[in-house]
């Protein structure tokens, strides 16, 4: 059966749409003429030509629907009619292995919609199904926590991805399956990635690694331990030695030069033989190694600058691949290294005689060169991967994935572990339902096999002749027609057609009736037994009050079936204007306040021009004159109708009293409010149920004000008003009208 119905973007529902919800087995939808109810039986019939509108059906299992409204009548009231097919009676056995045919079916139906219900739950949304969706949402979420916490550093390895949670959980599954890519610590990845993915990227020149080879040669050179002195066979070489002031005395003839032949210390005048004798002390052995001192420190000093310009211009190269920090620390470092070891050297050439030694910088400039010589490689690395840019990239990528895997892989693991049991159980549950489906075909099949053999159009020829004569119809009748006798027409006693001389009235009870059997039968030779959702909208259009009763009593019997069990009527929807009519249908004497548990009512109006859908837990059609007055009290009441609502109040409400003389009332008015006040007494001319009830009159608010105002001055000048503000609740009334009851019972 049908649990819900959107109408939507169709005649005068708005895009929004409305719904009917909480569908039973019987639902009344009570409305006025163009509110919008034949809207909702068109759906009903044809949900493919309003894609705007949905129907939801019970265990997502759709059934046939028979709709009886104008389209209907329009579509079948023709010459010839096609034939009713329904069981004949003549074969216990046949009809005995359909009633089983028809049980299987029941039974195997019931079964797919409990493995259905296992599927999508009873909500449709939940169930095994539902449960592999929750799975999928939360791994989902993890998946995107994952690409958040990463995101700002591997962002180019998600490209196309980042924007959709969906994609991006794809794509971890997918490399869950398939990635076997080396494991790599991340600040590893962090730093390639930094470098890879960078836009413009380019290659890097190779550090040059300053050479150290001369300085550390200058400071191995043995002059720095070497005692530079003068020769030691000349007589005054013993007292120099003693003394131990070579070097005072190598200054001192350098003075000696220009204060001779005055000693430059002491004044005293010094004989030829003691200079000539110091000047043999200091010899060329001497010489040669004061000038290979004098060498050492201008070598030192001139490698040591050219070392250093070099480390400086290595520090101003900025390289990525260079800690700039620890290149300070070593250039700091190697500076006061060579800094003092120029001292020592420098005191070397003023003392020659002294032992000097000089800081070992081997070490140091091992580190320096290892330094270097790690940032060359990276830089290598750098290169390499520049020349292979598009396959560095996909391998990084690979790798990006493999470490996010490896830090979900707990979470990865619960999913495929909890997934492949839903899987297993859906697969099974589907599995099994294509095994019940088939079997449903082939009972169908065998169903409508059995059927085909004992049907026949003639018995529903014989019904509706028979209820036409009953109820007074005996100039025309239904006679079967066509080759093989399938086909219905209409015909008079003297067999002449009948279809183009039918009155309105006949014509739509014919009709209804040709429908009612419809409901029991088929148009083909099977299918007479298949479940089925009826719909009436207005089917008392243009009958006669009497017929009305007839055509409720019809009804009530399908109410009577679809609530019988194993009934192939699974639901019915009955759609009416007609208050009369909708206070007969809907008659249950077993109904308290409430609705009962198989039923729903509705109301459907137009404000504004828009169709507006009411659900009540009680039937809201009390009376049909109570109706009529909680119209004219409702504020938000409706233009288009609300003068034929007051027509249907004066003459329920005066016909019943008898003795009044509309003209006599009309005639009380003047200029514009009496033409309003005899429109509104049009009743007494047109009878009861004439074309007024489907009359439309385009009307502002200052129309409507001027006929609610004329409505009013009618019962005041028929001295009424008692009646009025009882029924408007204007005022409290003290005794009861005396043809209330009267108006309740006409209604």
């Amino acid at each position: 059966m049908i649990e819900e119905i959107k109408i939507a973007g169709c005649a005068s529902y708005s895009v929004e749409g409305q719904r009917l919800t909480e569908l039973r087995k019987i639902n009344f939808i009570y409305g006025a003429n163009g509110s919008g109810k034949t809207s909702i039986s068109r759906v009903i019939a044809a949900p493919a030509d309003h894609p705007a509108c949905t129907i939801r059906w019970a265990n997502e299992r759709p059934l046939e629907c028979l709709v009886y409204n104008t389209d209907f009548v329009e579509r079948n009231f023709r010459s010839n009619l096609p034939g009713i097919f329904t069981l004949g009676e003549h074969d216990a056995a046949v009809l005995d292995q359909i009633d089983q045919a028809r049980r299987k079916i029941a039974e195997i139906e019931r079964d797919i919609s409990a493995r259905n219900i296992v599927l999508h739950g009873d909500d449709g949304a939940s169930g095994k199904l539902g449960d592999r969706s929750v799975l999928h949402e939360n791994i989902v979420n993890e998946c995107w926590k994952l690409k958040s916490r990463y995101d700002a550093d591997f962002h180019s390895a998600f490209t196309g991805l980042r924007g959709s949670r969906a994609r991006f959980c794809d794509a971890i599954l997918s490399q869950w399956a398939s990635n076997r890519a080396t494991l790599h610590p991340l600040e590893d990845l962090k730093k390639r990635a930094a470098v890879i993915f960078e836009k413009g990227l380019a290659r890097e020149s190779v550090i040059r690694v300053p050479d150290s080879v001369e300085l550390t040669r200058l400071e191995a050179l043995p002059i720095l331990v070497k005692k530079v002195v003068g020769q030691g066979d000349v007589d005054i070489a013993g007292l120099i030695d003693r003394l131990g002031n070579s070097d005072w005395v190598k200054q001192g003839i350098s003075y000696f030069v220009k204060s001779a032949p005055q000693c430059p210390f002491c004044q005293q005048d010094v004989d030829a033989d003691l200079a000539k004798r110091i000047g043999d002390y200091f010899d060329d052995v001497y010489d040669r190694d004061i000038a290979d001192i004098a060498c050492l420190v201008t070598g030192y000093e001139a490698a040591s600058v050219a070392y250093l310009q070099a480390l400086n211009e290595i520090s101003q190269t900025s390289s990525r691949y260079i800690e700039a920090d620890q290149l300070a620390d070593l250039v700091e470092r190697v500076t006061a290294r060579l800094a003092l070891n120029q001292q020592h050297i420098a005191r070397k050439q003023k003392e020659p005689s002294a032992v000097v030694t000089v800081e070992d910088n081997t070490d140091l400039f091992a580190e320096v060169r290892a330094f270097l010589m790690a940032a060359n490689a990276a830089i290598n690395e750098h290169n390499r991967a520049v020349d292979d840019i598009g396959n560095q990239k996909t391998l990084l990528t690979r790798e990006i994935w493999k470490y996010l895997l490896e830090e979900a892989k707990s979470v990865l693991n619960n999913y495929h572990s909890s997934k492949t049991a839903v899987d297993a159980a859906i697969n099974g549950i589907e599995a099994s339902l294509i095994t019940k489906r088939r079997d449903l075909a082939t009972m169908r099949q065998t169903l409508r096999d059995l059927e085909k053999g004992i049907t026949s159009v003639k018995p529903t020829v014989t019904e509706i002749n028979a209820l036409l004569a009953s109820f007074g119809f005996r100039g025309f009748k239904l006679a079967t027609a066509g080759d093989q006798g399938n086909l219905y027409e209409i015909v008079r006693l003297d067999g002449s057609n009948a279809v183009r001389s039918l009155s309105e009235g006949e014509k739509t009870f014919v009709t209804f009736l040709y429908f009612y059997h419809l409901i029991r039968g088929s148009v083909s030779e099977s299918g007479m037994t298949s479940n089925r959702v009826i719909v009436f909208d207005d089917p008392i259009s243009s009958l006669d009050s009497d017929i009305l009763f007839i055509v409720s009593s019809l009804i009530k019997r399908v109410f009577e079936l679809s609530r019988a069990q194993n009934s192939m009527i699974r639901q019915v929807f009955v759609l009416t204007h007609n208050i009369y009519f909708h206070k007969e249908v809907s008659f249950d004497p077993e109904r308290k306040r409430e609705r009962r548990a198989h039923e729903t009512f509705w109301i459907v109006k137009k404000i504004d021009d828009i169709s507006t859908l009411e659900s009540f837990d009680h039937n809201p059609i009390k009376t049909s004159y109570e109706l009529l007055w909680s119209e004219v009290r409702n504020e938000n009441r409706s233009n288009l109708t609300i003068q034929n609502t007051l027509r249907r109040i004066l003459e329920n409400y005066f016909k019943i009293l008898g003795n009044m003389d509309k003209d006599k009332i009309i005639e009380k008015f003047d200029g514009r409010e009496k033409v309003i006040c005899a429109s509104l007494f049009s009743w007494v001319n047109d009878g009861s149920h004439s074309t007024h009830d489907d009359l439309y009159v385009s009307t502002d608010v200052a129309t409507v004000d001027a006929y609610l105002g004329v409505f009013k001055r009618i019962f005041e000048e028929t001295g009424h008003m008692q009646h009025y503000h009882m029924m408007m609740g204007t005022e409290p009334v003290p005794t009861a009208s005396p043809v209330m009851n009267s108006g309740q019972d006409a209604a």
